[in-house]
């Protein structure tokens, strides 16, 4: 068991660290609105990407004859999410960066845009398949998989949180943080254009 744990850890972490739309607007939301507001997405983000991981171990079966269809609909969904976020983000007011209007919603942003982010459930669908079917006790397994994703996502994520605060103070000024806030935006929209590819 205890390299399957290894394994778990290696992989959630892997997962959760590596850029993609959660991770860009926990980087944008800590640079604009402070690391409350980003903590709130951190662990909005996190909760959803665990409660993916267990719907994806409880149901993995029922979704392979289901998947194309799901993927569509999920990379729609997400795809038109993302791309509204990145407009918000690309047209964002330059202000002050102690500012706390936009990003108030930092739980639910988190997790929508994790439930409705396509590499989210992917890795969650890929990890289920390697390290909880086909175990002893997959259920045991299934909520092992699920804890170590919800710790290593809190991480993950959280790393990109602390970059963006750290950030913050080279944007100060208004041109910078606008240029950044575009910067972002564009690679948020080509996260998505990457889901379609």
């Amino acid at each position: 068991m205890n390299s399957l744990l290894f394994a778990m850890v290696v992989f959630a972490f892997v997962g959760s660290v590596t850029p993609g739309p959660v991770n860009l607007l926990a980087t944008s939301t800590a640079v604009n609105h402070g690391i409350r507001e980003a903590s709130k997405h951190v662990v909005g983000a996190s909760v959803a990407y665990a409660f993916v991981v267990f719907l994806s171990g409880s149901i993995l079966h029922n979704l392979t004859t289901w998947l194309p269809k799901l993927e569509l609909v999920m990379q729609s969904l997400g795809s038109a999410f993302l791309i509204y976020l990145a407009f918000k983000i690309f047209t964002a007011p330059v202000t002050s960066l102690q500012s706390t209007g936009f990003g108030r919603s930092g739980w639910w942003t988190g997790g929508l845009t994790q439930i409705l982010n396509p590499k989210a459930w992917l890795v969650a669908m890929s990890g289920v398949s390697l390290y909880v079917i086909g175990q002893d006790n997959e259920f045991n397994a299934l909520v092992l998989f699920t804890l170590v994703s919800l710790i290593l996502c809190l991480i993950g994520v959280g790393v990109w949180a602390i970059i963006g605060r750290v950030l913050a103070k080279f944007l100060e000024n208004h041109r910078k943080q606008r240029q950044f806030n575009r910067i972002m935006a564009a690679l948020l929209v080509a996260s998505v254009g990457l889901i379609w590819l």
